[in-house]
């Protein structure tokens, strides 16, 4: 699975104007929605806020990948959000995060929804990688490195 795929250039935003986890969702489903990326805005965010009160999907070293499954999407999304300053996000390593990856998917469609996820854990083990999404200075610069990284 190639991410560029499945994100749209128009749903990575740096930084991101939220401080706190659910703002953030929120933001970056909105984002998701005014791109026309979902069919039910609601239902989305609902999906992955109840998710994450489930268990939060702060995977440690500064990474969040909310996500959730319902049928307010047709196919797999996912917008990128990069915080001006880290937000606390009940991480498994306790430490906030300041890379933000959301995931929706249909419900009916969980192999791209685990390959995703999959591939977002294995791009973000390369701290240099990281590092160069922590300091990009716009989204088209995200969107590039990710880009370039997925095609080396």
């Amino acid at each position: 699975m190639i991410l560029t795929q499945i994100l749209q250039p128009t749903c990575v935003k740096v930084p991101l104007d939220s401080n706190d986890k659910d703002s953030a969702i929120t933001e970056l489903v909105d984002m998701l929605a005014a791109a026309s990326q979902i069919e039910d805005r609601d239902t989305v965010l609902e999906a992955v806020l109840i998710r994450e009160q489930t268990r939060s999907t702060g995977i440690g070293s500064g990474i969040a990948i909310p996500h959730g499954k319902c049928r307010g999407v047709k196919e797999l999304v996912m917008a990128i959000g990069i915080a001006k300053e880290p937000i606390e996000f009940d991480s498994i390593d306790q430490k906030p995060v300041s890379i933000i990856i959301l995931l929706a998917s249909p419900t009916d469609k969980t192999g791209p929804h685990i390959q995703a996820l999959a591939r977002i854990s294995r791009l973000m083990l390369d701290d240099k990688f990281k590092e160069q999404l922590l300091t990009a200075k716009s989204a088209e610069n995200v969107y590039d490195l990710i880009n370039k990284k997925e095609h080396e």
